[in-house]
């Protein structure tokens, strides 16, 4: 009886001790975490911010709520134009979004605003990044295959209809440097050490900014480009 009183006394003093370190913990990380928006999964979206532990989760918040991409776009600077609705049936684009600063060539595709806000992740996040701490070189433009094709997946007849189809998507063929230097998906997937380890990269880095990726490794199909989309239905496809 006597031995009981301290051990019990103890007790609720180590109880409490722990409680208080849980306590400034919590207060620590949510401090941390404000000044971390990337990481923060309650901090509003913002393109300039690095990408973080909840930047995946966000982007793909964007798949199903077309005005809230658009606020992000406004929020982060990222200069765009809301184009008019037009297609229908399968091929209807009630969204088509421009972007006005963006170093696409040979033209600037209208695509979905998911679309549009993760290639400007991508750009900043990956592509700039890579091109000057691999290839040594300021990114200059972005070459693309197109984004809009009313058609089913690889052409066919029938089968599912791809995301091209309502520009949810865009293939990229290659990369131009400000050196003057021309990256290609077909001629240097596997070409020098640095332009394999640049392409890779930039591969990799897609597949925090949109729901499928697919590269050379992936099929034949896609030899000479990046397929990239936000098909809301798919997630975590990365090739």
């Amino acid at each position: 009886m006597t031995r009981s009183k301290p051990n019990k006394h103890y007790r609720n003093a180590r109880r409490a001790l722990l409680g208080l370190a849980l306590l400034v913990a919590a207060i620590i990380g949510w401090q941390w975490l404000q000044s971390h928006p990337e990481h923060n999964p309650y901090a509003p979206l913002d393109l300039r911010h690095p990408a973080g532990w909840a930047t995946t989760a966000k982007l793909a918040a964007l798949r199903s709520d077309v005005a809230e991409c658009r606020a992000v776009l406004a929020r982060s600077d990222v200069a765009f134009t809301a184009m008019p609705a037009t297609g229908e049936g399968a091929c209807a684009r009630p969204d088509r979004t421009l972007l006005g600063d963006y170093p696409l060539t040979p033209d600037t595709p209208t695509v979905s605003c998911p679309v549009a806000a993760a290639l400007e992740l991508w750009r900043s996040n990956s592509v700039a990044p890579a091109a000057q701490a691999i290839l040594g070189s300021e990114l200059a433009r972005i070459e693309h295959l197109g984004a809009y094709s009313c058609r089913r997946i690889y052409g066919g007849a029938d089968g599912r209809w791809s995301e091209h189809a309502t520009g949810n998507a865009i293939d990229i063929a290659a990369f131009v440097l400000e050196d003057g230097r021309r990256i290609s998906v077909l001629s240097d997937w596997e070409g020098t050490p640095e332009e394999a380890a640049f392409l890779r990269a930039v591969r990799d880095g897609a597949c925090a900014a949109f729901s499928t990726v697919l590269s050379p490794d992936y099929n034949a199909a896609h030899a000479d480009h990046f397929h990239f989309d936000q098909d809301a239905r798919w997630a975590g496809v990365c090739r």
